[in-house]
């Protein structure tokens, strides 16, 4: 228990078993990975920005305790909201008993409801529309293609967006990460509010998809990424949720090492998952750690741990432990 504070003291004291004692033994491991030099990959699936998340790992960016990340374009975004929009936000508690013509009254609202919290359509995504825009035009005008994640970055670290910001800014985790450029990949990013509305611009021929760097060139970054950073010391993979977020960066090393023929290519060094996901017939994001034994992303000898709970409890508390609170 040396040098930590209270939260984790607490942890430690009272979360002995089952999944309790699975969120212990996954942070302890984590830090041992850092401790040996490895690297980390966090990957975020569901709504973790809008649940707030950047509270504690925003924090988790700054101390170099993550150096990779994989998310959703939900997520990218949705910190972004979060940011410039958060007064307009609108909780609604009592979320289980609304009915379709209550659901119907937030849509004609600009409400868009993420269980017990409404995004606000007009202040957030309107908001950051007329300046991500511009910066995806500039771009095609002087020939250049970048990844979603890299185009934030630009609308983050250009300042545009500061006369908005409704949080601190400490609490923003896409902004620690802009700050440090950290490497990311975001798959399936098409599919997200600000991929519809680049998509809707590519229908009315006023940009080019090619201005955007697909989900394949994304594969081939990460590929070039892990192949670089792990000759020395391990990659963790560190995943909450399920889905895209984690499917589609796990499978690098197969892929490095079947498909590419790389033999010497290392297993991931670490693995957890936070998920509330049951074990089903068929269910990935419910399939036990070993399963991916068979898939050649993990070792026999790789860590391995589930942690079967709500993702907004159990992460910010394994982020605490890991940072010491």
């Amino acid at each position: 228990m040396t040098n930590k504070g209270p939260i984790s003291q607490f942890i430690l004291e009272h979360y002995k078993h089952f999944n309790a004692a699975s969120l212990v033994d996954a942070a302890q491991a984590y830090e041992k990975q850092l401790e040996m030099g490895n690297k980390m990959m966090v990957t975020l699936a569901g709504a973790m920005s809008t649940a707030e998340l950047g509270k504690s790992f925003a924090e988790m960016i700054r101390h170099d305790k993550v150096q990779i990340i994989s998310c959703t374009g939900a997520n990218l975004e949705e910190d972004l909201m979060n940011l410039v929009a958060h007064t307009h936000y609108k909780r609604v508690p009592h979320y289980r008993d609304l009915s379709p013509q209550e659901e119907w009254d937030l849509l004609e609202k600009g409400l868009n409801r993420v269980t017990d919290t409404c995004i606000p359509e007009e202040e957030a995504f309107r908001r950051l529309q007329k300046h991500i825009f511009k910066i995806w035009k500039d771009a095609e005008d002087k020939g250049e293609r970048y990844f979603p994640h890299e185009f934030m970055f630009k609308l983050l670290n250009s300042g545009v967006l500061e006369q908005y910001y409704e949080i601190d800014p400490k609490n923003s985790w896409m902004l620690a990460a802009a700050k440090k450029n950290m490497p990311m990949v975001v798959p399936g990013w098409e599919d997200s509010t600000m991929g519809n509305i680049f998509a809707s611009y590519v229908i009315k021929g006023e940009l080019k998809a090619s201005t955007m760097k697909s989900g394949i060139e994304y594969m081939a970054w990460l590929a070039d990424w892990y192949t670089a950073n792990s000759k020395d010391n391990g990659i963790g993979f560190f995943q909450i949720g399920g889905g895209i977020a984690g499917d589609f960066p796990i499978c690098v090393v197969p892929m490095l090492y079947q498909d590419m023929e790389r033999t010497d290519t290392p297993f991931w060094s670490y693995f957890c998952q936070i998920s509330d996901s049951t074990t089903s017939y068929g269910s990935y994001s419910g399939a036990v750690p070993n399963e991916k034994i068979t898939w050649g992303k993990l070792d026999i000898t790789t860590p391995k741990f589930i942690v079967e709970s709500d993702a907004t409890i159990v992460a910010p508390l394994m982020f605490g432990y890991i940072l010491g609170w």
